[in-house]
């Protein structure tokens, strides 16, 4: 891994700025105890703080594997930084006034900054889009690493898209009439409304489906994937089969695969008005062939094949 001075240093400084604001969110949690739709007033700032550091952080380091395209990708991540800041101090504003930060359209004042929030959100998948396609033109040596980053920031892209479809209008507000003196348009939650029983530290509905679990699903492939490939480097040394590059990349296409089919499954289970907790006989069966599958093909990259053993140029590449 590169030096982290040589990181995109407007997404790093954003990162920092939002692990100072998680300290900051996470005292307002043991100080401040106003509620708000169901939740402790100052746990969304603490979440998407966090959430921002490792997303920014991530980012960073892989606009240092650009081989083309170095100035767009920088400029695609100081948009990416700047947007998220703009929408992280929306969300702190709100806090501080005792509101709402999404779905809120209760006043003009509210209505305008969820509206920039919405501007704001967009222009961030679109720089990080552009990070995406600048990524798929890099020219990666290890096989392994290319598939696990681009993978991995095309399914966090698919996660964050799940935003937009949480503010459109739910049955239930359509249903309720006139939607222009709605005071909430939009929820997390499908099938029951935002602010009911939902899972501890998470937040997640135990009730009904809530959009935000493959939200989060997604957008953290961009953090987990590389690291599944970190994870194989370093037991390569111990384990035989780990030291072959093919191995990895076979291992790694199977994580892929996997992670999309998870992706999509809890999107569906959402959909369907569902809590993760709670799943029916379709879904269990729908994660049980999941399992299955990447069981196969891990079992499937992993099995011996004819041909030569891991080259000594394998072996070059696990000691640098």
């Amino acid at each position: 891994m590169r030096h982290w001075r040589t990181w995109h240093r407007p997404l790093v400084l954003f990162a920092a700025a939002m692990a100072v604001m998680a300290v900051v969110s996470g005292v307002g949690l043991l100080v401040d105890d106003r509620v708000l739709a169901g939740s402790a007033i100052w746990s969304k700032p603490f979440k998407f703080a966090v959430s921002f550091v490792v997303y920014a952080l991530a980012l960073a380091w892989m606009l240092t594997l650009l081989t083309r395209g170095r100035r767009a990708g920088w400029w695609a991540g100081t948009v990416v930084a700047l947007s998220s800041l703009v929408e992280m101090a929306i969300i702190t504003l709100q806090v501080v006034r005792g509101k709402r930060s999404h779905f809120n359209v209760a006043t003009p004042f509210d209505a305008s900054l969820f509206s920039a929030m919405a501007v704001t959100v967009v222009i961030l998948w679109a720089g990080t889009l552009v990070i995406a396609i600048l990524l798929l033109r890099a020219r990666i040596a290890d096989r392994a690493s290319a598939w696990a980053i681009r993978s991995g920031v095309f399914l966090a892209l698919a996660g964050a898209g799940v935003g937009f479809v949480m503010t459109r209008p739910t049955t239930e507000q359509r249903a309720a009439g006139d939607l222009d003196t709605a005071e909430v348009i939009g929820a997390h939650a499908v099938g029951v409304p935002d602010g009911g029983p939902s899972m501890p530290l998470t937040g997640w509905s135990t009730t009904g489906g809530d959009l935000r679990i493959p939200h989060f699903v997604g957008m953290h492939a961009l953090q987990l994937l590389p690291l599944f490939l970190m994870a194989l480097v370093a037991l390569a040394p111990r384990f035989a089969r780990l030291r072959d590059p093919r191995v990895r990349l076979r291992l790694v296409l199977v994580a892929s695969g996997a992670y999309a089919a998870l992706t999509a499954l809890v999107t569906w289970q959402a959909l369907r008005g569902q809590s993760l907790i709670h799943p029916d006989g379709v879904t269990l069966v729908t994660a049980a062939l999941v399992l299955a599958a990447t069981a196969a093909g891990a079992y499937g990259a992993l099995r011996p094949r004819s041909g030569a053993p891991a080259t000594a140029v394998a072996e070059k590449e696990l000691v640098s």
